[in-house]
C-alpha cells in the first residue's frame, strides 16, 4: 500500500525527499507554496489530496483525536535535531510507521 505524505513545515524538506528517495510518495509543505499555511489550510490540503501528514505540531494531533474524519497524521515527538539525526531516527521508525497506516490507523503517534 502506498501513501503520500505531506511533510509540515517544522521538519526539514529533506525528509521528504528522503522517503522519495526510497520509493514513498512525499512532498515538504514548501514544495507546494504552503510553509506559512495555518494548520486548518493544510489539513484541509491533506484531505483533498489524501495525504498523511507528517508533523511536530501537536495541534493537528489534538484535532485527529476529536474527529474520525480528516487526515491521518504522524506526529513526530523528538526534541529538535540535526537533520542527519532526524533521518537517523526516521529509517529506524517508518517501518512502524507504515504498518500502522496500513492496520488503518490514523493518528500515530513516534517518540
Amino acid at each position: 500500500m502506498r501513501f503520500l505524505f505531506l511533510v509540515d513545515a517544522q521538519l526539514p524538506p529533506a525528509l521528504a525527499r528522503w522517503l522519495c528517495d526510497l520509493g514513498h510518495d512525499a512532498i515538504h509543505v514548501m514544495d507546494c507554496d504552503m510553509q506559512s499555511a495555518s494548520d486548518r489550510e493544510i489539513w484541509e490540503h491533506a484531505l483533498k489530496t489524501g495525504s498523511v501528514i507528517v508533523t511536530k505540531d501537536e495541534d493537528f494531533a489534538q484535532r485527529k483525536a476529536l474527529t474520525v474524519q480528516g487526515p491521518a497524521i504522524v506526529w513526530v515527538r523528538l526534541p529538535n535535531a540535526r537533520r542527519r539525526d532526524l533521518l537517523v531516527w526516521f529509517e529506524k521508525a517508518l517501518p512502524a510507521i507504515l504498518q500502522a497506516l496500513e492496520r488503518g490507523e490514523t493518528l500515530i503517534e513516534v517518540v
